[in-house]
């Protein structure tokens, strides 16, 4: 049995979101209610992260092993070629997922591993730094995400509109962050792996980065001739590297317009949503 944990709403053809590193399936709570009124949704913890087990000791949990960890939780819920969204390093799982077992669409949000040679040195210490604050410095950025301003000091590195991110939204980062079981072996899996081009993939791919993403640069990680030829290239604009709580309603709108791309569902209706 999957030791994946995983949360299952909706009805409709089967939409699975992938998180990125250090997080959990949660922040994707955003979209998940608007997306539950489309697709039957299914937001998985990744292993090592939100109330997922690790993979076993002797499995380096590389993107590949976590798709197939993935892949091993849909068999037993019976989902059959979902389509698969993906966040960052969830991003990347989604890929390699799509190497498995057959999916509808995929839909990248700042996909992590599309560098040319390691992940960089940039990259990694951000990540690490962000880690390190999680667990030694968790109190005091729980208390200052308390406010607007303390937000956009503590979450402005990963949003591109950190003052609208909840407080509880917040403090749920940094929680998974410094709690995540799995981070520290699967930030040393990926540092000398990248994404390998597969032209193979059948299914449409619609890739986007938040303009305001600092944590994968254009020059060093935003390589998109690595992605299956036809991939469609959209944008995210003012959102950073995790765009699912600084605008929502974009997020819904790009997920439902890469899995139109599949010619199976309708793209969402949102014109009727309230401007910002």
């Amino acid at each position: 049995m999957s030791q994946l944990a995983y949360t299952r709403l909706g009805a409709g053809a089967p939409l699975v979101l992938l998180h990125g590193i250090g997080l959990s399936r949660r922040s994707w709570d955003p979209v998940l209610a608007p997306l539950a009124e489309h697709f039957e949704v299914v937001a998985v913890d990744l292993p090592g992260h939100g109330d997922a087990e690790p993979l076993p000791s002797e499995v380096e949990p590389q993107p590949a092993a976590l798709a197939a960890a993935v892949q091993d939780l849909l068999d037993e819920l019976g989902v059959v070629t979902p389509h698969v969204a993906g966040n960052s390093l969830g991003g990347w799982v989604a890929l390699e997922l799509a190497r498995i077992t057959p999916v509808a669409s995929l839909t990248l949000l700042s996909p992590a591993g599309l560098w040319r040679r390691n992940t960089p040195a940039y990259c990694r210490a951000s990540l690490r730094v962000s880690r390190w604050l999680a667990r030694h410095a968790s109190g005091a950025l729980t208390r200052l995400v308390r406010y607007r301003v303390g937000r956009v000091l503590a979450l402005g590195h990963i949003h591109g509109r950190a003052a609208r991110v909840t407080p509880e939204y917040a403090r749920g980062e940094i929680q998974d962050m410094g709690t995540s079981s799995g981070f520290d072996a699967v930030l040393a899996a990926t540092a000398r792996r990248r994404w390998a081009t597969d032209s193979a993939t059948r299914a449409p791919v619609t890739v986007a980065f938040g303009s305001r993403d600092l944590l994968l640069l254009p020059y060093q990680s935003r390589h998109l001739d690595q992605l299956p030829p036809g991939t469609h290239v959209d944008t995210l604009p003012a959102c950073g590297h995790i765009p699912m709580s600084d605008d929502p309603r974009a997020v819904v709108a790009l997920i439902s317009r890469g899995t139109a791309r599949a010619g199976r569902e309708p793209a969402v209706d949102t014109a009727d949503d309230p401007p910002d």
